[in-house]
């Protein structure tokens, strides 16, 4: 078959499969062009989910008669001052969205310019252009698409449902609307509520509020501003408190020079420095602004340009990093379970039983140690003190260890005894009860906190694992018997193989066989630990790391399963000065509101809630 050259008609149906997806890209392009007019305001109209109309209303600068004429042609621009591709300023330039759409559609275009008399019109119904005529328009421009894709039908089959195609319309403006806060954007269609976006100040307070507008009052209520910059490159924005979650990533809206983009390089560093304080299966919501020279990036990667190519994109990801990092140690007693106020939504009157609930009956009414809810004497409960771990701080000096052994709690509520003023003075007050083994019950000046003894002091262990591995390594004590700890070929392999990488942590470990492992020395942080159980942890967790993740992240997903395992287990039983010891380790601990699995530490309830819920205020 000979070469041949394509008909303009064909060229223009090709380019249009790689600019014009679905409608949400029509929408996309058209918005972009209304940005980049200079609009104040721009209004978006759609129905059949934009398959049957859509209509973009802006005030923009409008374009001429002779411009109007060049716009529907392919690669014609005014976007790009030169042929330097690497100097572009604005969000569309290649020229080819109002031609692509208008060789699978009707497109009808009515604009004006402030030096023309009247606006002109312009129509193109599938690639084929009418002449020009004039209308009426006050200012800006209008551009109506209908019967989108009427032209090639087999793309039809490929859309979704009305709704689907709907709010996929409605993301892309949110993410454009949350680029730019200066401009008003309202939202209109058969399938949805009108919603609408009044221009947000100029600074970092506009851009929260119009966030908030599309991500919601939890965003706003949990956002931590973050900001970071070196040569040249800017990083800023806001990201939610770790309180404030979600189940997949598509919370997490980025931006290169207010272009909206989904790049990896972004994405991974977001999941890098959220890494200490969520669970694996939940990411982060944030909204980054990177700026940047244009030089320093490549915006021409992709038709769509939804994806960028960084010079530097190993510092532009050590900049997201430090900024959230930073932003979230800034503000770490923000991340606990109380940052948005969660935590008194758990206690609504409507959930005790009819009748009341009869309190001597409860299995958890309190009774005093050693007595039956009868006043006959009772066996206190037991206590395995052999399956515990105490603190390895210099607070909880050896000594008080013997203190464990004791088989009830040894710290209650004592009305006739008020605490400290000193200590209520506090952020995290003073302790006044333990229940259940577990939690620790704390009076400020302005409520009550519950801490989750395990989960707060497997930060503090977390801690101090990282900050010791920096400054001169991690301690080790020999055993004065190497243990063995048997497990399968495949987790011994695992074992040895990371075995360099253990060792930084104080774990001495070589293989014993080919079923097990001899384990020789420990960090020394982790005092007396069950090495058998800590060994197999690591070997599960090691089976589920990727080759790919960096050596850093190894290293600290190797510290979180070691602090886990050298912390105050759950069901330990504190006395009330080992527990006012570690509120106060937690108040001086980076990021103590969360332990390194994500889980909250603590939960406060102020005065006033408590007092709301007894119908007092």
């Amino acid at each position: 078959m000979p070469v041949r050259q394509l008909p303009e008609q064909i060229i223009n149906r090709i380019a249009a499969g790689e600019v014009v997806e679905r409608p949400a890209s029509a929408v996309k392009e058209l918005v972009e062009n209304a940005i980049d007019a200079g609009a104040s305001r721009v209004d978006i109209f759609t129905d059949g989910g934009g398959r049957r109309r859509i209509t973009i209303t802006d005030d923009g600068s409008g374009m001429t008669q002779s411009d109007l004429a060049l716009a529907v042609d392919r690669h014609a621009t005014s976007k790009l001052d030169d042929e330097d591709l690497l100097r572009i300023h604005t969000l569309g330039f290649r020229g080819e969205a109002l031609p692509s759409i208008g060789s699978v559609a009707r497109l009808n275009i009515t604009t004006r310019h402030a030096t023309e008399p009247h606006a002109w019109a312009l129509s193109v119904d599938a690639g084929e252009k009418s002449d020009i005529v004039p209308a009426a328009l006050t200012n800006g421009t209008r551009v109506e698409v209908s019967d989108l894709f009427y032209a090639t039908p087999a793309r039809l089959k490929f859309l979704k449902t009305d709704r689907t195609e709907a709010e996929a319309i409605r993301e892309v403006v949110r993410r454009l609307a949350m680029a730019r806060p200066d401009i008003a954007f309202s939202m209109a269609g058969e399938e949805r509520a009108p919603v609408t976006w009044a221009a947000a100040l100029p600074g970092a307070a506009g851009q929260l509020t119009r966030l908030g507008d599309i991500l919601g009052a939890d965003f706003r209520a949990s956002a931590i501003e973050v900001r970071s910059g070196r040569d040249g490159v800017v990083v800023e924005g806001f990201a939610a408190a770790p309180s404030l979650t979600r189940a997949n990533a598509l919370g997490q809206y980025l931006f290169v020079n207010n272009r909206p983009v989904r790049d990896k390089v972004i994405l991974g560093a977001v999941r890098a420095a959220y890494a200490d304080y969520l669970l694996r299966d939940r990411h982060p919501v944030v909204a980054l602004f990177v700026t940047l020279d244009t030089q320093e990036v490549d915006a021409n990667v992709h038709p769509a340009k939804t994806e960028v190519r960084f010079r530097n994109a190993g510092l532009v990801r050590a900049l997201i990093v430090h900024a959230l990092k930073d932003g979230l140690a800034r503000e770490g007693k923000r991340t606990a379970a109380n940052s948005d106020g969660a935590a008194i939504t758990a206690f609504r009157p409507g959930s005790i039983p009819r009748g009341g609930w009869d309190w001597r009956r409860s299995p958890s009414y309190p009774t005093t140690a050693g007595m039956a809810f009868d006043g006959s004497s009772a066996p206190a409960p037991s206590f395995d003190s052999s399956s515990s771990h105490g603190f390895s701080s210099n607070v909880f000096a050896e000594a008080a260890q013997a203190t464990f052994d004791t088989g009830a709690p040894s710290a209650d509520v004592r009305v006739s005894e008020p605490p400290p003023r000193d200590l209520v003075d506090h952020p995290l007050g003073a302790a006044r009860a333990q229940i259940h083994e577990n939690y620790i019950v704390t009076q400020t000046r302005d409520g009550l906190i519950v801490v989750d003894q395990h989960a707060a002091h497997e930060r503090i262990v977390y801690e101090r694992l990282k900050a010791s591995l920096e400054r001169d390594g991690v301690q080790r004590q020999m055993l004065l018997i190497p243990e063995i700890v048997e497990m399968d070929e495949a987790s011994v392999e695992k074992l040895v193989a990371r075995a360099d990488e253990l060792e930084k942590f104080g774990l001495a470990l070589e293989s014993f066989g080919p079923g097990a492992v001899a384990v020789r020395e420990t960090p020394s942080l982790l005092g007396k630990t069950n090495v058998a159980s800590l060994v197999r942890d690591l070997a599960e967790h090691m089976a589920e790391w990727d080759e790919a993740l960096p050596l850093e992240r190894r290293l600290m997903h190797v510290a979180a399963t070691m602090a886990c395992h050298g912390s105050v287990r759950s069901g330990r039983i504190l006395r009330p000065e080992e527990m006012n010891a570690l509120l106060r380790e937690m108040e001086v601990t980076p990021n103590s509101g969360q332990c390194n699995h994500g889980r909250p530490t603590y939960v406060e309830l102020k005065l006033a809630d408590i007092e709301k819920l007894f119908g007092r205020r």
